[in-house]
């Protein structure tokens, strides 16, 4: 997968998770917003129905007292007829006539206002009107045209007489709003019972959530209130009440919710955890997908830097061994014993070369599946110091270099593979030749902390980037990639190095600075 298709997958993916994310915050937000709007409106309809029913609760109880005094009199009351109403009809088909009659009969039983509340006039008193109906039913007669019937008797006559209370009818709301508009609203209604009105018509629409309420004069708190109420404009509901006879209220009543963002969210709570739920399990698998692709991008480079740089190391030796061949064939060559020795050695030494290239590989390869049997026994670190040491020794001195050795450790004792330890010195040793771009200065340190012995081995080559710092113990990760082989290797060095100190149960770190060098640290522990 080339850089630009890898570039275009990666945005495209992490747009659709941008959407993905964008989508889910919209749904909560527009079901947070429907769910508000819903109760809303279940609010303002309970505050409505409160309203009604704190004025009829009003009316009911001075009704009832009205009709407690009425009957607690026990004077009959003084009557006069107002109106008489007559209707006549006639069915045809039958000649049945029926005459209804409805007289209205005014009743005083001389209860005044002042009895309500002493601050009315006293002058007024609340009357009583009684409807009186009559229907009388005349079959097989008729009707003159005085209105009357020719017969004596009705066949059937029907009665019916009914109080018709002013204070139930067209005059109830002028004289119970007169009576009852100056009193106080704590006399008018009492805190605990509106609590108990609201309380039971918001449960018959389903809002169980904790509230606060309280009736306002024009403005002005009254007594009517719940303890902990605040108002606060845009989230209290309110509603006037106990308009009088003109349709003007001076009381307002407020209800609030001081939890209710999180009442609004508790329904969603549970969509809300699955929808988060499944976002995490696509944003982990969206980077997990993410850093595969990268990973494996990385391995492609790398394996493609293997094949590349094992190539070179490769070309080598074999032209090397292509040449002193040809050189034997050659007859003037064949027939000295000294040059075909010495060709004969070259080709050794180049297949030798090869061969430790091959092992190196599967060395890692058999460290990873555990399958190289490692045996240690008790050694001196130092003495394993000067062999690695005597591997390198020519190879510096070629270069016009040297090696120093401050060996300040007392304790030296270690569980030690000889031959793999070596080859980590060697290993470490040799990439502090390599990168010295001068002649290599390096100098090896050793002390004693507790039960560890520190091996510091220091150069003044080239350095390597933070980056660099990070993966150079990866298997064939090298800083120089490419064709680009200035340092000759494979990636596999450090890979090794970093396997065995493992399997010593020690560790290995790097300090690096570009243009400065390195220095790499390996903490042994001692034997006790």
């Amino acid at each position: 997968m080339n850089k630009i298709k890898f570039r275009v997958l990666v945005s495209v993916m992490s747009l659709s998770l941008i959407g993905i994310i964008i989508v889910q915050l919209y749904w909560i937000n527009s079901s947070y917003k429907n769910n508000e709007e819903q109760f809303r409106f279940h609010v303002q309809q309970v505050i409505g129905n409160v309203a009604n029913q704190i004025q009829q609760n009003e009316a009911t109880n001075f009704y009832r007292k009205y009709n407690e005094l009425k009957d607690s009199i026990g004077v009959p009351p003084k009557q006069s007829e107002l109106k008489q109403f007559m209707y006549v009809e006639r069915n045809p088909n039958t000649n049945e006539q029926v005459i209804y009659s409805n007289t209205l009969v005014l009743e005083d039983f001389n209860i005044k206002r002042s009895f309500f509340d002493n601050q009315l006039d006293d002058s007024i008193s609340v009357k009583n009107l009684v409807s009186k109906r009559k229907t009388e039913i005349f079959k097989g007669n008729t009707i003159d045209e005085t209105n009357t019937v020719n017969s004596t008797f009705p066949s059937e006559i029907v009665e019916k007489t009914e109080n018709l209370d002013i204070l139930d009818k067209a005059q109830f709301d002028i004289y119970f709003k007169d009576i009852v508009s100056l009193r106080r609203i704590d006399e008018r209604i009492s805190k605990d019972e509106l609590r108990d009105l609201l309380r039971n018509e918001l449960k018959q629409y389903g809002v169980t959530a904790t509230f606060e309420f309280g009736v306002y004069n024009n403005g002005l708190a009254t007594k009517v209130k719940s303890d902990d109420f605040v108002y606060e404009k845009g989230s209290t509901y309110g509603v006037s009440i106990l308009a009088d006879n003109e349709g003007r209220s001076k009381y307002q009543l407020y209800l609030s919710f001081p939890n209710k963002s999180k009442y609004l969210f508790s329904s969603l709570f549970g969509i809300t955890m699955l929808s988060i739920l499944f976002t995490i399990v696509i944003i982990a698998a969206y980077f997990s997908a993410i850093n595969q692709l990268i990973k494996q991008k990385q391995i492609s480079e790398i394996k493609t830097d293997f094949i590349n740089n094992m190539t070179h190391e490769f070309k080598t030796p074999i032209a090397t061994i292509n040449l002193a061949l040809d050189a034997i064939r050659n007859p003037k060559v064949i027939g000295d014993p000294e040059k075909v020795a010495r060709y004969l050695q070259m080709i050794k030494d180049e297949n030798r070369r090869m061969h430790a290239q091959v092992e190196n590989v599967l060395r890692i390869s058999k460290l990873e599946r555990r399958e190289l049997d490692i045996e240690k026994e008790g050694m001196d670190v130092h003495e394993i110091i000067e062999t690695a040491l005597d591997h390198v020794s020519l190879i510096v001195q070629d270069r016009g270099g040297e090696i120093k050795m401050h060996l300040n450790a007392l304790r030296t004792n270690a569980l030690l593979n000889e031959f793999h330890f070596t080859s980590v010195l060697v290993n470490i040793l040799d990439n502090a030749i390599k990168y010295s771009a001068d002649s290599p200065r390096i100098d090896i340190y050793t002390e004693n902390i507790k039960d560890y012995i520190l091996i510091k081995i220091q150069d003044k080559g080239v350095g390597m980037s933070k980056s660099a710092q990070k993966r150079i113990f990866e298997k064939f990760y090298r800083e120089h990639t490419g064709d680009l082989h200035n340092v000759k290797g494979h990636g596999l060095g450090l890979a090794y190095v970093q396997q065995i100190i493992e399997d010593h149960n020690a560790q290995i770190y790097v300090e690096s600075e570009k243009g400065i060098g390195s220095t790499f640290i390996i903490k042994l522990p001692l034997i006790n």
